[in-house]
């Protein structure tokens, strides 16, 4: 079985379309978005509007908590006072654009799912959240430490957790059996559709692969493949660059950061 997964996309109306066309050239079983459909770029009606007529399952990210409930509060991370500046003026916009009807929409996206799978007799299960399990915008950094990560994993009851946020993609696989019992855990970033922060400006999503031999007992049975593809990234920084928006934006998608 293979599922994709992807989140992140911002508003990024031309980054979105090409990762529709990638998607749909591969053999894919199940498609889920894991939140953060707006903010950042003009699209955010057009961009809710090609998951919907998709039927995509979706979870709320927490800028759309946010916009969802007509918020000047984004919920995220700005470490300078320009970076704050110009998130006000995203946020503003962002909630100027959006019809009532989307807004409805994102009011109500659950706030994370989870699937079960029975596999070799064991159960094996797959949970899916934008920031962590304990928080929508709780950021999972690569870096952070395996006990704290472990302990995340182990109190939500994920196997497998699947996440975003940090717009930056990576698996870890942790043992929080013994080594003659193991029973491993996979922590995936999806990385980014429409705003990467990792020096590439290509948009990102995976593909899990899930099957018959599937196990907590084996490291490499759970396989989590990160794709890149390109899309139009002139023509996303340039909307930014026309609008109101801070062209720092239009740079950030233009760096990959």
């Amino acid at each position: 079985m293979k599922i994709a997964l992807f989140s992140d996309i911002h508003a990024n109306l031309p980054a979105l379309e090409a990762f529709f066309k990638d998607v749909e050239n591969r053999d894919i079983d199940f498609i889920y978005c894991l939140g953060d459909l707006v903010g950042y770029n003009i699209w955010p009606n057009e961009v809710i509007e090609e998951l919907r007529k998709r039927n995509i399952s979706v979870i709320a990210g927490n800028y759309d908590y946010g916009i969802g409930r007509n918020s000047d509060d984004c919920g995220c991370a700005y470490s300078t006072d320009e970076e704050k500046a110009n998130g006000a003026v995203s946020i503003s916009l962002t909630n100027e654009l959006i019809s009532e009807k989307n807004r409805a929409y994102l009011r109500s996206l659950p706030a994370h799912m989870s699937v079960e799978f029975k596999m070799n007799g064991e159960n094996l299960n797959l949970l899916m959240v934008h920031g962590s399990p304990r928080k929508i915008n709780e950021y999972l950094f690569e870096e952070r430490e395996e006990k704290s990560l472990l302990r995340i994993l182990e109190k939500a009851g994920a196997d497998i957790m699947c996440f975003g946020h940090t717009h930056k993609p990576y698996h870890r696989i942790l043992n929080s059996g013994e080594e003659e019992n193991p029973h491993y855990r996979h922590a995936i970033n999806l990385g980014s559709v429409g705003k990467p922060k990792d020096r590439d400006n290509r948009g990102g999503y995976i593909i899990l692969e899930i099957d018959e031999n599937s196990s907590i007992k084996k490291a490499d049975s759970i396989k989590a493949d990160f794709i890149r593809f390109s899309y139009d990234v002139e023509k996303a920084a340039k909307a930014v660059e026309d609008s109101r928006l801070p062209n720092a934006y239009a740079e950030n998608l233009r760096r990959g950061y």
